[in-house]
Formats: structure tokens, sequence, C-alpha cells
């Protein structure tokens, strides 16, 4: 139980690194990339898992980049929205309950710390 507590919080530390509230038209804070490792051993994921999580990923930081260099303030959020209800639904296919809640938390804070929630 430590453990995986100590996983979470490294793992949003990772995620959050860096990272101001003010950076919402910086590019940076639509670059969603992350250490796919760190993220595997937060989610305890197989190996099946982890290589469809990774596609899922990849996509998911492409579609946040497309949205933060092509479209206007006003499309973007609504473009941005669009690849956070398509990448949720497709980790809730890859994951189970307890992988699904973890997963929900560390993208709810990296959303909230990279000030993109508004």
């Amino acid at each position: 139980m430590i453990l995986t507590m100590v996983a979470m919080l490294s793992m949003t530390m990772a995620f959050a690194e860096g990272e101001n509230m003010n950076s919402v038209n910086n590019l940076a804070a639509y670059d969603m990339s992350c250490n796919m490792n760190k993220l595997a051993e937060a989610l305890s994921l197989t190996a099946d898992q982890r290589e469809a999580v990774d596609n899922i990923y990849q996509t998911f930081t492409a579609e946040m980049m497309f949205a933060a260099q092509y479209y206007s303030n006003d499309q973007r959020k609504e473009m941005v929205k669009k690849a956070l209800e398509k990448n949720v639904a497709w980790m809730r296919y890859v994951l189970n309950e307890k992988q699904s809640h973890t997963y929900l938390m560390l993208l709810n804070t990296t959303i909230n710390n990279r000030g993109l929630n508004k």
C-alpha cells in the first residue's frame, strides 16, 4: 500500500515537474509526453496493457499538440476536451477499475497543474 502511494506521488511529480499554472497559452503545457516506464509501474500494467496504453497515450499526446498548434483558443478548448474524452474512454477499455482510477487521478492532476482545465 505504501509503495503504491509512493509510486503515485512520484508519478504525479514527474507529470507536473517544471510546469507553471500560467502556461495555458504555452505550447509546452500541451505536451503530454511522459515516462512510460513510470506510468506502467504506477498502474501495475501487464505487458499487453503496457503496449496498448503506450499506443493510446501516443495518440493522445499527438492530439493535444495538434490542438495547441493549429487551433484558436476557443477551438482549442473543444479539441482538448475531445482528446481527453477519447483518451479516457480508450484507457477504460484497457485498464481494470483500480488502474483506471489511478490513471484518472494522475491525468486530472496533470491537467490541473498545467492549467488546462479552465
